[in-house]
C-alpha cells in the first residue's frame, strides 16, 4: 500500500468516528428525562399523552419518563444527575434551594392546589377550631411543609396541641379511625374514602385553597445552572411546548388520556374509569389548560407561596425569600414564540 492510500484510509477512519462522535452528540443532545413525584397517574397525563401522541417525536426529542414511588425523591434523583427536569411541589423545591440545591421552577402547570384534609364528621370535627387535641394524618418527604404552616397559622404545636400521624399513601387511618382527619387529594384519596363506602355527607372537607394557606403543586423544576446552556435550554423549550400541548390534549379528551395513563401502569391496578375521573377532577387545578397561558407560573401565586411558607412562626419552611431565583420564564416564553400546539 502506498503513503497516499494509507493517508487516504486513515482520513476515511477518522471520519467515520468523527460521524458517529457528532450522531452520537446530537443523540445526546435530544434525550431529556423527566422524574415524575409520584406512580403513573391522571396526575402525570398530560406527559404521557405528549409521549403516546409522538408530541415529544415531533419536536426531535427522546423523552424518558420516569415514575416516582414513596421511597423517590425527585429533588434527590436531579441532584444526583439522574433527570433533567423534575415534577415537584414547590414547597420541597424552595426547602431543598435553601439546602443548596439550586432548583428552579420553569412551568407551572397545576394553578391551584389539590390537598385537602378530610375529616370524620363523627370524629367530632366541624371547623379548624376543633382539630386541637385530635390525630391528624399528614404525608412527609416533602408533602408535609403546607400542614405544618397551616397549623402554625392556627397556633397548634404539634405533640401538645395536636397528635401528627405520619400517614402513608392510603386512606387507612380514618377508615379504620386511627386519626380525626387525614391529608388527601381532590383527584385521588378522597375519591378512595368514597369508593371505600364512605358518603361524602359523613366527610368534613377543608381545602388548602379555600383555606388560604394553599401552595403551588406538580411546577416543573431544573438545576439553575443548566440554564447557562444555550442548548439545554432549546431542549427545555420545545420539551416544554409538547408537554403543555399534552396537557390540552388530555383536558379536552379525559377518557382517552385515562387510557394512555393506565397503559403506563406496570402494576395493573389501574382502572380507565378511576384514572378518567382523576383527569376531570385534575383539569379543575389548570385553569389555563384551554388557553396559551398553560404553564405559565404567575408571580403573585409564586410570591403568595413564598409568603406562606415563610411564615410559620419560629419553624418556617423557608428562612429567607428567594425571591427571583426560585423561578424563570424564560423557557416558557421560548416555547411560547415555537409552532403550538406541534403539527402531526
Amino acid at each position: 500500500m502506498n503513503l497516499l492510500s494509507r493517508h487516504l484510509r486513515h482520513w476515511a477512519a477518522a471520519a467515520l468516528i468523527g460521524l458517529g462522535a457528532s450522531h452520537a452528540a446530537l443523540a445526546a443532545d435530544n434525550k431529556v428525562t423527566l422524574q415524575l413525584k409520584w406512580v403513573p397517574q391522571a396526575q402525570f397525563a398530560g406527559y404521557y399523552v405528549a409521549a403516546a401522541k409522538g408530541y415529544y417525536k415531533d419536536e426531535g426529542l427522546d423523552v424518558t419518563i420516569k415514575p416516582g414511588g414513596p421511597d423517590v425523591s425527585p429533588v434527590q434523583v436531579i441532584a444526583g444527575g439522574g433527570a433533567d427536569v423534575v415534577v415537584d411541589w414547590m414547597p420541597d423545591a424552595l426547602a431543598s434551594r435553601e439546602k443548596g440545591v439550586p432548583l428552579v421552577n420553569i412551568a407551572q402547570v397545576f394553578n391551584h392546589s389539590g390537598l385537602l384534609l378530610v375529616c370524620k364528621k363523627s370524629s367530632g370535627v366541624t371547623s379548624p377550631k376543633d382539630f386541637k387535641g385530635k390525630t391528624l394524618g399528614v404525608w412527609f418527604g416533602g408533602n408535609e411543609y403546607p400542614f405544618f404552616n397551616w397549623m402554625s397559622k392556627l397556633g397548634y404545636k404539634p405533640g401538645k396541641d395536636i397528635t401528627v400521624l405520619k400517614q402513608g399513601f392510603n386512606v387507612d387511618p380514618l377508615l379504620q379511625n386511627q386519626a380525626a382527619c387525614i391529608s388527601a387529594m381532590n383527584y385521588n384519596e378522597y375519591w378512595q374514602i368514597i369508593d371505600a363506602g364512605v358518603k361524602p355527607s359523613d366527610l368534613v372537607v377543608f381545602s388548602y385553597q379555600k383555606e388560604g394557606v394553599a401552595t403551588l403543586e406538580d411546577g416543573l423544576y431544573v438545576m439553575g445552572p443548566k440554564l447557562k446552556d444555550k442548548a439545554f435550554d432549546d431542549k427545555m423549550a420545545k420539551f416544554l411546548k409538547a408537554s403543555f400541548a399534552g396537557w390540552d390534549y388530555a383536558v379536552k379528551h379525559p377518557k382517552e388520556a385515562a387510557k394512555i395513563v393506565v397503559a403506563q401502569d406496570a402494576s395493573g391496578s389501574a382502572t380507565v374509569a378511576v384514572q378518567e375521573r382523576q383527569m376531570k377532577s385534575i383539569a379543575q387545578l389548570i385553569t389555563d389548560a384551554n388557553t396559551p397561558k398553560i404553564g405559565y407560573l404567575y408571580p403573585a401565586d409564586y410570591e403568595r407561596t413564598v409568603k406562606v411558607l415563610l411564615s410559620g412562626g419560629s419553624d418556617p419552611v423557608i428562612k429567607t425569600n428567594p425571591g427571583k431565583e426560585g423561578y424563570s420564564h424564560v423557557i416558557w416564553d421560548m416555547a411560547a414564540k415555537l409552532p403550538w400546539p406541534p403539527k402531526k
